[in-house]
């Protein structure tokens, strides 16, 4: 399977075949804590900053933005031009040109996949819980669900955007090994060799069971590095988003990299 580490481009460009981009902490309108392009709405943040900050995001994006609403599990959630809210729910998946979905997070890894079997794009919250729940194979399922069946990966591209990652992201040991019990390239240690959780390296591998002709994943940490939030690191702190904009079928204008 073909894969480009690249830390998360100062340009935002997630590298697959539709328009499809990370932010970064840069560019908004939202004060301290929360400074400067927070997306999330549940945060403590001012909701007219958020919602001016929102349509930075999508005005980029070239359609409004469908940003999830994170429920830590495995919940999808199907949008369309006419879907008005959106449920709690760690994926978001759309098949109809010009809905464009965001997946927030802040140490937990935004991942974009794009399928050109169907045209049909997802965005995924995925966190420890969701990773041990199984939310990659729901967006999955889902994805094939609108293929209509089951097969070749091949022209399946994904995304995994800017996370905490295994040095930083210290945990106990029952919790570790309780996740690597089920994704056993999550298992990781810590500078000083304390148990830790490597996320994006477990999303990665599962990536690569299904199967995917191409991942980008990004080098950035989001602990060390302060282009980005961390909760983690900062307590309270804002939301940046993985953004991803569904062509239909077809549609595919670009070559992922």
């Amino acid at each position: 399977m073909p894969r480009h580490d690249r830390s998360a481009v100062r340009d935002g460009d997630a590298g697959l075949p539709v328009t499809a981009f990370f932010t970064t902490r840069a560019g908004g309108v939202s004060l301290a804590p929360y400074q400067s392009l927070n997306v999330a709405d549940h945060v403590g943040d001012d909701a007219v900053a958020v919602e001016r900050n929102r349509g930075i995001v999508s005005e980029r994006a070239g359609a409004p933005v469908r940003f999830l609403n994170a429920a830590h599990g495995i919940a999808v959630g199907h949008v369309t031009a006419q879907t008005r809210t959106l449920p709690l729910a760690d994926v978001l998946v759309a098949s109809e040109a010009g809905v464009a979905l965001g997946a927030i997070a802040a140490d937990c890894a935004p991942v974009l996949i794009h399928d050109g079997a169907s045209g049909a794009v997802a965005a995924v919250h995925c966190g420890r819980e969701g990773l041990y729940r199984g939310v990659i194979d729901a967006a999955m399922a889902a994805i094939f669900d609108l293929r209509g069946g089951w097969s070749d990966g091949a022209l399946l591209t994904a995304s995994i955007g800017p996370s905490i990652c295994g040095r930083c992201y210290e945990v106990p040991v029952e919790m570790r090994e309780r996740v690597a019990s089920r994704h056993p390239a999550a298992r990781a240690s810590t500078r000083q060799g304390t148990a830790a959780l490597d996320i994006p390296r477990a999303i990665e591998s599962r990536l690569a069971e299904f199967g995917f002709g191409d991942v980008v994943r990004s080098t950035s940490c989001t602990f060390e590095d302060e282009s980005y939030f961390s909760h983690r690191r900062d307590g309270v702190t804002g939301r940046h988003a993985g953004v991803i904009v569904c062509e239909g079928p077809g549609g595919s204008t670009r070559i992922a990299r």
